[in-house]
Protein backbone atom coordinates (compact mmCIF):
# COMPACT_ATOMS: atom_id res chain seq x y z
CA UNK A 1 0.00 0.00 0.00
CA UNK A 2 2.67 2.43 1.07
CA UNK A 3 4.36 1.72 -2.39
CA UNK A 4 1.11 2.35 -4.15
CA UNK A 5 1.39 5.37 -2.31
CA UNK A 6 4.61 6.35 -3.24
CA UNK A 7 3.81 6.23 -6.94
CA UNK A 8 0.92 8.12 -6.45
CA UNK A 9 2.34 10.91 -5.14
CA UNK A 10 5.20 10.86 -7.72
CA UNK A 11 2.67 10.89 -10.30
CA UNK A 12 0.94 14.10 -8.62
CA UNK A 13 4.15 15.70 -8.39
CA UNK A 14 4.95 15.38 -12.05
CA UNK A 15 2.00 15.93 -13.28
CA UNK A 16 2.68 19.74 -13.08
CA UNK A 17 5.82 19.28 -14.73
CA UNK A 18 3.91 17.66 -17.54
CA UNK A 19 1.72 20.34 -17.83
CA UNK A 20 4.61 22.93 -17.99
CA UNK A 21 6.17 21.06 -20.79
CA UNK A 22 3.27 20.56 -22.70
CA UNK A 23 2.64 24.65 -22.62
CA UNK A 24 5.44 24.82 -25.17
CA UNK A 25 3.51 22.79 -27.75
CA UNK A 26 5.62 24.83 -30.86
CA UNK A 27 3.21 27.45 -30.50
CA UNK A 28 4.78 30.53 -31.32
CA UNK A 29 3.89 34.07 -32.08
CA UNK A 30 5.64 36.96 -33.55
CA UNK A 31 4.16 40.75 -34.04
CA UNK A 32 4.94 42.93 -36.54
CA UNK A 33 3.61 46.76 -36.20
CA UNK A 34 3.48 47.85 -39.62
CA UNK A 35 2.25 50.69 -41.23
CA UNK A 36 -1.37 51.00 -42.15
CA UNK A 37 -1.11 51.41 -45.83
CA UNK A 38 0.77 48.05 -45.56
CA UNK A 39 -2.40 46.01 -44.69
CA UNK A 40 -3.27 44.27 -47.61
CA UNK A 41 0.40 42.96 -48.55
CA UNK A 42 1.57 42.33 -44.88
CA UNK A 43 -1.06 40.07 -44.31
CA UNK A 44 -0.93 37.84 -47.53
CA UNK A 45 2.77 38.00 -46.58
CA UNK A 46 1.83 36.68 -42.36
CA UNK A 47 -0.39 33.84 -43.88
CA UNK A 48 2.73 32.85 -46.09
CA UNK A 49 5.02 32.96 -43.25
CA UNK A 50 2.22 31.05 -41.15
CA UNK A 51 1.35 27.89 -43.69
CA UNK A 52 5.84 28.00 -44.06
CA UNK A 53 6.19 27.97 -40.33
CA UNK A 54 3.80 25.99 -38.60
CA UNK A 55 2.85 26.27 -35.28
CA UNK A 56 3.60 29.91 -35.95
CA UNK A 57 1.02 32.72 -35.32
CA UNK A 58 1.93 36.09 -37.15
CA UNK A 59 0.44 39.24 -34.66
CA UNK A 60 -0.37 42.46 -37.01
CA UNK A 61 -0.49 45.81 -35.37
CA UNK A 62 -1.22 48.03 -38.45
CA UNK A 63 -1.97 51.72 -37.21
CA UNK A 64 0.31 55.30 -38.34
CA UNK A 65 3.90 54.92 -38.41
CA UNK A 66 4.64 57.69 -35.66
CA UNK A 67 1.98 55.78 -33.26
CA UNK A 68 4.08 52.25 -34.24
CA UNK A 69 7.46 53.64 -33.69
CA UNK A 70 6.69 55.71 -30.62
CA UNK A 71 5.04 52.39 -29.38
CA UNK A 72 8.40 50.50 -30.16
CA UNK A 73 10.66 53.07 -28.45
CA UNK A 74 8.08 52.77 -25.54
CA UNK A 75 9.15 49.03 -25.07
CA UNK A 76 5.72 47.67 -26.14
CA UNK A 77 4.97 43.73 -27.58
CA UNK A 78 6.68 43.98 -30.90
CA UNK A 79 9.22 41.74 -32.91
CA UNK A 80 9.40 43.27 -36.69
CA UNK A 81 8.73 46.92 -37.07
CA UNK A 82 7.06 48.79 -40.88
CA UNK A 83 7.42 51.98 -41.19
CA UNK A 84 5.89 54.23 -44.24
CA UNK A 85 9.24 56.31 -44.31
CA UNK A 86 12.57 56.22 -43.25
CA UNK A 87 12.41 59.08 -41.51
CA UNK A 88 10.08 57.88 -38.98
CA UNK A 89 12.11 54.53 -38.80
CA UNK A 90 14.68 56.84 -37.34
CA UNK A 91 12.68 58.08 -34.74
CA UNK A 92 12.61 54.36 -33.45
CA UNK A 93 16.60 54.17 -33.83
CA UNK A 94 17.09 52.91 -29.90
CA UNK A 95 14.88 50.24 -30.44
CA UNK A 96 16.02 48.76 -33.47
CA UNK A 97 17.55 45.24 -33.37
CA UNK A 98 18.98 45.25 -37.12
CA UNK A 99 19.89 47.83 -39.77
CA UNK A 100 16.07 49.24 -41.66
CA UNK A 101 15.85 47.75 -45.04
CA UNK A 102 13.79 49.57 -47.55
CA UNK A 103 11.74 47.02 -49.34
CA UNK A 104 9.16 49.23 -51.43
CA UNK A 105 7.82 52.76 -52.67
CA UNK A 106 4.64 54.56 -53.26
CA UNK A 107 3.54 57.35 -54.66
CA UNK A 108 0.39 59.60 -53.79
CA UNK A 109 -2.93 60.27 -55.88
CA UNK A 110 -5.99 61.70 -54.92
CA UNK A 111 -9.46 59.80 -54.89
CA UNK A 112 -12.70 60.46 -54.86
CA UNK A 113 -16.07 58.80 -53.66
CA UNK A 114 -16.88 56.64 -56.49
CA UNK A 115 -19.91 58.68 -57.82
CA UNK A 116 -17.81 61.58 -57.39
CA UNK A 117 -20.74 63.98 -56.50
CA UNK A 118 -18.23 67.09 -56.40
CA UNK A 119 -17.57 66.34 -60.00
CA UNK A 120 -13.90 66.46 -59.90
CA UNK A 121 -12.10 66.26 -63.19
CA UNK A 122 -9.22 66.54 -61.76
CA UNK A 123 -5.90 67.50 -58.79
CA UNK A 124 -6.88 71.43 -59.83
CA UNK A 125 -10.06 70.97 -59.06
CA UNK A 126 -9.53 70.32 -54.97
CA UNK A 127 -8.99 74.69 -55.16
CA UNK A 128 -12.72 74.70 -56.53
CA UNK A 129 -15.17 76.66 -53.75
CA UNK A 130 -17.45 74.04 -51.82
CA UNK A 131 -14.70 70.95 -52.69
CA UNK A 132 -13.70 69.20 -49.53
CA UNK A 133 -10.46 67.40 -49.34
CA UNK A 134 -9.08 65.35 -46.59
CA UNK A 135 -5.35 64.29 -45.66
CA UNK A 136 -3.24 62.79 -43.35
CA UNK A 137 -1.62 64.56 -39.99
CA UNK A 138 1.30 65.97 -40.52
CA UNK A 139 2.87 63.78 -38.20
CA UNK A 140 2.20 60.79 -40.42
CA UNK A 141 4.71 59.63 -43.70
CA UNK A 142 1.44 59.77 -45.90
CA UNK A 143 0.53 64.09 -44.21
CA UNK A 144 4.21 65.07 -44.83
CA UNK A 145 4.11 63.59 -48.70
CA UNK A 146 0.51 65.73 -48.83
CA UNK A 147 2.04 68.86 -47.49
CA UNK A 148 4.66 68.39 -50.01
CA UNK A 149 2.52 68.14 -52.98
CA UNK A 150 -0.14 70.90 -51.77
CA UNK A 151 3.34 73.29 -51.77
CA UNK A 152 4.62 71.85 -54.98
CA UNK A 153 1.26 72.64 -56.60
CA UNK A 154 0.61 76.09 -55.29
CA UNK A 155 -2.46 75.01 -53.67
CA UNK A 156 -4.24 77.03 -51.10
CA UNK A 157 -7.08 75.49 -50.18
CA UNK A 158 -6.79 73.98 -46.53
CA UNK A 159 -8.02 70.16 -45.84
CA UNK A 160 -11.45 69.91 -43.95
CA UNK A 161 -9.29 67.27 -41.69
CA UNK A 162 -6.26 65.31 -40.75
CA UNK A 163 -6.54 62.16 -40.11
CA UNK A 164 -4.32 59.87 -38.19
CA UNK A 165 -3.49 57.25 -41.15
CA UNK A 166 -4.13 56.68 -45.03
CA UNK A 167 -6.92 54.13 -44.20
CA UNK A 168 -8.84 56.97 -42.32
CA UNK A 169 -8.70 59.49 -44.98
CA UNK A 170 -10.17 56.86 -47.78
CA UNK A 171 -12.67 56.02 -45.05
CA UNK A 172 -13.67 59.33 -45.02
CA UNK A 173 -13.79 59.09 -48.57
CA UNK A 174 -15.61 56.17 -49.48
CA UNK A 175 -18.09 57.10 -46.64
CA UNK A 176 -19.11 60.32 -48.81
CA UNK A 177 -17.66 62.30 -45.79
CA UNK A 178 -15.19 64.11 -48.33
CA UNK A 179 -15.55 65.08 -51.89
CA UNK A 180 -11.56 63.92 -52.05
CA UNK A 181 -8.70 62.87 -50.13
CA UNK A 182 -4.85 62.00 -50.58
CA UNK A 183 -4.19 58.35 -50.18
CA UNK A 184 -1.20 56.19 -51.94
CA UNK A 185 -1.48 54.56 -55.18
CA UNK A 186 -1.87 51.14 -53.36
CA UNK A 187 -4.42 51.97 -51.40
CA UNK A 188 -6.14 53.60 -54.13
CA UNK A 189 -5.58 49.98 -56.34
CA UNK A 190 -6.61 48.36 -52.97
CA UNK A 191 -10.12 50.70 -53.02
CA UNK A 192 -11.01 48.99 -56.55
CA UNK A 193 -14.54 50.67 -58.07
CA UNK A 194 -15.11 52.08 -54.16
CA UNK A 195 -13.46 55.13 -55.53
CA UNK A 196 -12.24 57.14 -58.52
CA UNK A 197 -8.14 58.24 -59.21
CA UNK A 198 -6.47 60.92 -60.35
CA UNK A 199 -3.01 61.42 -60.53
CA UNK A 200 -1.40 64.30 -58.57
CA UNK A 201 1.19 66.32 -60.59
CA UNK A 202 4.71 66.01 -59.03
CA UNK A 203 3.74 63.11 -57.29
CA UNK A 204 7.05 61.02 -58.57
CA UNK A 205 8.93 63.70 -57.43
CA UNK A 206 7.73 62.72 -54.01
CA UNK A 207 7.77 59.38 -53.46
CA UNK A 208 8.19 57.35 -49.88
CA UNK A 209 10.39 54.74 -48.98
CA UNK A 210 9.49 51.61 -46.62
CA UNK A 211 11.86 50.45 -44.28
CA UNK A 212 11.69 47.16 -42.11
CA UNK A 213 13.56 46.17 -39.29
CA UNK A 214 13.56 44.11 -36.37
CA UNK A 215 13.24 45.15 -32.57
CA UNK A 216 15.46 45.03 -29.90
CA UNK A 217 12.35 43.57 -27.32
CA UNK A 218 11.67 40.88 -30.02
CA UNK A 219 11.55 37.49 -27.89
CA UNK A 220 11.81 35.84 -31.18
CA UNK A 221 14.39 37.09 -32.69
CA UNK A 222 15.31 34.43 -35.17
CA UNK A 223 11.30 34.48 -36.85
CA UNK A 224 11.51 38.01 -36.69
CA UNK A 225 14.18 38.34 -38.76
CA UNK A 226 12.96 35.36 -41.15
CA UNK A 227 10.24 37.74 -41.51
CA UNK A 228 12.03 40.62 -42.52
CA UNK A 229 13.79 38.48 -45.25
CA UNK A 230 10.12 37.41 -46.51
CA UNK A 231 9.12 41.06 -46.93
CA UNK A 232 12.64 41.56 -48.84
CA UNK A 233 12.59 38.26 -50.76
CA UNK A 234 11.95 37.93 -54.42
CA UNK A 235 8.54 36.23 -53.57
CA UNK A 236 7.56 39.38 -51.35
CA UNK A 237 8.63 41.51 -53.58
CA UNK A 238 5.90 39.76 -56.02
CA UNK A 239 3.38 40.73 -53.42
CA UNK A 240 4.40 44.39 -53.21
CA UNK A 241 4.55 45.10 -57.16
CA UNK A 242 1.16 43.08 -57.79
CA UNK A 243 -0.21 45.73 -55.19
CA UNK A 244 0.98 48.65 -56.71
CA UNK A 245 4.25 49.27 -55.00
CA UNK A 246 7.15 50.39 -56.67
CA UNK A 247 10.81 48.57 -56.59
CA UNK A 248 13.49 49.74 -53.48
Amino acid sequence: MKKHLATLSLLTLLAPLGACGGSDSGDTTITVLAASSLTETFTQLADQFEKDHPGVTVKLSFDSSATLAQQAVDGAPGDVLATADTSTMDTAQDALASDPKVFATNTMVLVTPADNPAGITGFQDIEQGGVTYVVCVPTAPCGKVAAALLDDNGVQAKPASQEVDVKSVLAKVTSDEADAGFVYTTDARAAGDAVETFEIPQSADEPTSYPIATLDQSKESDLAQEFVDLVTSSDGQAVFTAAGFGTP
